[in-house]
This record gives structure tokens, C-alpha cells and sequence, in this order.
């Protein structure tokens, strides 16, 4: 089996219940649902599709709504504007004001006062570079660094700029409200900032009375790279979001940025997704590039939770080979990769998670000794899991539960095979410990003679207390 988990994205290619299936039995553990692109009519009726899948147990799949963003766009143009390099060109706040014929509006209204002169201007995702060099009440003058064709409504990005942004724009508060209406498991929160960005979030969380959804920030520009340390401290997760990052950092600096974003986030304990452009060139042709197997294989040296597929598996026409391709890389690096249990920052954790973490550390350096061929965990929420996984444990860990929500969150964790325990006792600590070796054994995941290593929570003077046990099958 593989130790990281998939994510995969919905849309045409992928969005009837044989494709989801399918999906799902070529080991993709998230559906993401992009809600830049996705409505409400569909994105309810596949999220209902979905839910009675899990409920069947045909699948077992958590749902992730990844929200827009507040954007900065170009305006709408009747012909394409072609832009050598050198051109100088005006860009302006005011639709009313525009003079020169490869003039261009701005719908942020704060632009002229928030660059400087010799900042970058980047438009349409990095395809034309600009630089200021000089600006007036009505406009900013720019120079062309790079020969491009621009149309209308293109992306503008202002790297290393403190911008005037909402937090959370209108569409946002309907999509994070859609998403804690049809109980989604993750919200995807996208171009965050700073920890005010997350604590806005959080308010709509609060006001649903849904404070159990995990939150995944989106690091994806600089402003997010000078707050990491706040926006990882504040987060459930985090995902390195590679596409609109590169555009506001040297692409150079990109991998550097990558390994910063993956390493804070494993010390704090947090699961962090890796995505964008990982298997781009399935979406049309059925084999990938050799850069991109080996960015798969380097990212998975870096030990993520999670890698993302994207447009691969909305649009593609090779959804299912991209997953089947993915997985076979993943393995394959898997195998190489040396995992050595780093320890981790407790500083999120309470004096009674601090036990528990404990217990899992001395469990996993127990089990090299023993060869122990399992970990059992039994769990209400997933801390005991999340706290396995962070880890990042050669020993597979089964996490038992009763609540098929907690599975669902741990679908995101790295190395933890979630399954759901209906009767589970959380009184009786071996009564529940049997059944959970009876499945283990059932399922040939385990055999007789077999050690495996069990931690759970016991009741004792109407106290819980977390213990561990060695368990001779």
C-alpha cells in the first residue's frame, strides 16, 4: 500500500458515480471540489452521490471545497493586445479614463497607491512581466519585460505587496456556508494572508456551529511566505499551492519555498498537500514527462501527506491512468525514502495530547525493536491519529473509530488506514481491542503470531488514561 494520500478533482471527466468508483479504487482517498469553476446544482448532486457511496461503503471518500480567492483582474478588451518587449503601457483604476489603445484597467482600486516604482506587475499568470517606473493619480506606467498576447479579464499579481484584499469575499462566505451546510469534511482556503485571513474563516465556522471542519490554508504568495509561521500555527493543514506561488516568487525560489513550507509544517505537526502541475501533461497525452515523474518522486522525498491532482483528473482524459501513474511514482519513491520519526513541535497540544504523543513515539521505536507488524489506535476525534502520522511512521497504523467523520479527516494523514468501528465500546478497552484484531486478522492485514502494538484511552476512576500494549496475535 501506498503512505501518502490523493486528492483528486472533480469536474466533467470525472463526476459520474462509475468514474468516482473508479477513483476510488485506484487509491484517491479526497475529492476536491474547485469552486472557482463549480456550482451549486452540481457540486450538491455529487456531493450526495458521494455521501451515499461512503454510506454503502462502496467508497470511502472525504470532501474537500477549495474556495475562490479575492482576485485582481484585467478588464474586458474587444481585441487581444499584443505587447513587445520594452513596450511601455499605461495601466488605470478608472474604466472612464482610459487613453492609449494598449492601455489596460485594473479592477483593484488601491494599485496606484500600494506599488512603487521598479515593483513588478504580473499579468495573466506570469505571461507578461511588467515593471513600474512611473505613476500618476491616474495611473501606473508600466514596461513590457517580455513579449506577450493579453485578452480580457486576465489575473494581475502584486508580488511582496501588503494588498487591501477581503479576507473573505461575498462568494466565499456562500461556498464555506455551502460546504458547512453538506458537511464537508475540509475547506481549501485560498490566497491567505495572515492569521486574520484564518480567523475570519473561523467566524462562519463558529456561526454554522460547525468548529469540527479542518482548515487548509493555501500558501500561494509572498505576503503568506512572510506570515508562515502564524498562518501554519493557526491552521489544521496546508497546502503548497504551486500554480499562482511561482507567479509571485522567482520560479528559481520555488522549490526553495516548497522544502521552507513542507518542513515548518511538519514541525508544528500539521498535514501539508502538495499541489499543482504534478502529472500536467495527462490531462491530453496518456504518459507524463520525465520532469514530472521525477518532481512526483522528489516530492515524496520531502514527505507530504497528501499530493494533489488538479485539472488532471477535472478535465483530462486520462483521469484514472494519471491516478494509476501517481500511485506507481508514490510506491516507487516510497521505497527509497528514509523515514526517521523527526520529532515535533508540542506546542499545540494539550497536557493530556502530550501523553498520547508519548505513547505513539515510544510505540513506533518499540515496534523497531519488536518488529512489530502493526499499530493500533483507537480514537474518538483523529488526534491520536494526526499525531501518529506527523511521525511519519515505516509501521502502518490503523486507526479504529466509531465516528465515520473522524475517518474522513483521517483520510488526510499520512500512513493511517482510517476504519470505522460501529460497535465500538469505548467503555470496554479489550472488549474493542478484540474486535478490532478479529477485523485485522479477518482482512489478512494481520495473521496469527503476529505482534502488533495497540495505544488506546482507558476509563479508570472515571478518568480517561492513555496506555499501550503489546499484543501477541
Amino acid at each position: 500500500m501506498k503512505k501518502t494520500k490523493i486528492i483528486a478533482t472533480l469536474w466533467p471527466a470525472t463526476n459520474t458515480e462509475e468514474k468516482i468508483v473508479e477513483l476510488y479504487n485506484a487509491w484517491i482517498n479526497i475529492i476536491r471540489f474547485n469552486f472557482s469553476h463549480a456550482d451549486y446544482e452540481w457540486a450538491q448532486k455529487t456531493a450526495d452521490l458521494i455521501k451515499k457511496l461512503n454510506k454503502s461503503w462502496i467508497t470511502n471518500l472525504s470532501l474537500l471545497l477549495d474556495t475562490k480567492w479575492p482576485e485582481i483582474r484585467t478588464g474586458t478588451i474587444e481585441n487581444k493586445i499584443q505587447y513587445n518587449i520594452w513596450d511601455i503601457f499605461k495601466i488605470y483604476v478608472d474604466k472612464d479614463k482610459l487613453s492609449w489603445e494598449n492601455s489596460l484597467f485594473c479592477d483593484y482600486p488601491f494599485l496606484i497607491g500600494d506599488v512603487e516604482i521598479w515593483q513588478n506587475i504580473v499579468i495573466d499568470s506570469g505571461l507578461l512581466n511588467t515593471k513600474v517606473i512611473s505613476k500618476n493619480n491616474d495611473y501606473v506606467e508600466v514596461e513590457a519585460e517580455n513579449p506577450a498576447t493579453i485578452g480580457s479579464r486576465r489575473h494581475i499579481n502584486l508580488p511582496w505587496i501588503k494588498l487591501k484584499l477581503p479576507s473573505v469575499t461575498e462568494k466565499d462566505v456562500i461556498d464555506i456556508n455551502f460546504a458547512l451546510d453538506n458537511d464537508f469534511d475540509f475547506i481549501a482556503a485560498s490566497f491567505v494572508r495572515n492569521k486574520e485571513w484564518i480567523e475570519d474563516i473561523r467566524k462562519l465556522f463558529e456561526a454554522k456551529d460547525n468548529l469540527h471542519i479542518k482548515l487548509i490554508s493555501k500558501i500561494e504568495n509572498a505576503e503568506a511566505l512572510e506570515n508562515l509561521n502564524d498562518i501554519i500555527k493557526y491552521s489544521d493543514g496546508i497546502m503548497v499551492a504551486r500554480w499562482d506561488l511561482w507567479v509571485e516568487v522567482p520560479i528559481e525560489k520555488l522549490s526553495v519555498y516548497q522544502r521552507e513550507i513542507m518542513d515548518k509544517s511538519k514541525h508544528c505537526g500539521k498535514f501539508v498537500i502538495i499541489a499543482t502541475h504534478l502529472l500536467e501533461t495527462m490531462i491530453d497525452n496518456q504518459f507524463p514527462t520525465r520532469a514530472e515523474t521525477s518532481d512526483v518522486f522528489n516530492s515524496i522525498l520531502q514527505q507530504p501527506d497528501c499530493l494533489m491532482l488538479s485539472w488532471e483528473t477535472a478535465i483530462g482524459k486520462y483521469p484514472i491512468d494519471t491516478v494509476k501513474m501517481m500511485v506507481k511514482v508514490i510506491k516507487e519513491a516510497e521505497n527509497f525514502v528514509e523515514y526517521k520519526h523527526k520529532d515535533y513541535s508540542n506546542g499545540w497540544l494539550r497536557e493530556k495530547d502530550m501523553e498520547k504523543k508519548l505513547l505513539i513515539k515510544s510505540g513506533i521505536y518499540i515496534w523497531e525493536e519488536i518488529n512489530s507488524k502493526a499499530l493500533i489506535i483507537l480514537t474518538k476525534s483523529w488526534i491520536l491519529a494526526r499525531l501518529a502520522a506527523s511521525f511519519r511512521p515505516k509501521i502502518q497504523v490503523f486507526a479504529f473509530t466509531k465516528y465515520s467523520k473522524t475517518v474522513n479527516y483521517i483520510n488526510s494523514l499520512f500512513w493511517i488506514t482510517p476504519i470505522y468501528l460501529e460497535n465500538r465500546n469505548s467503555e470496554n478497552f479489550l472488549e474493542t481491542m478484540d474486535i478490532a484484531v478479529e477485523y485485522l486478522t479477518t482482512n489478512k492485514f494481520i495473521e496469527t503470531w503476529d505482534r502488533i502494538i495497540a495505544i488506546n484511552d482507558m476509563k479508570k476512576n472515571n478518568q480517561e488514561l492513555p496506555i499501550m500494549e503489546i499484543i501477541n496475535v
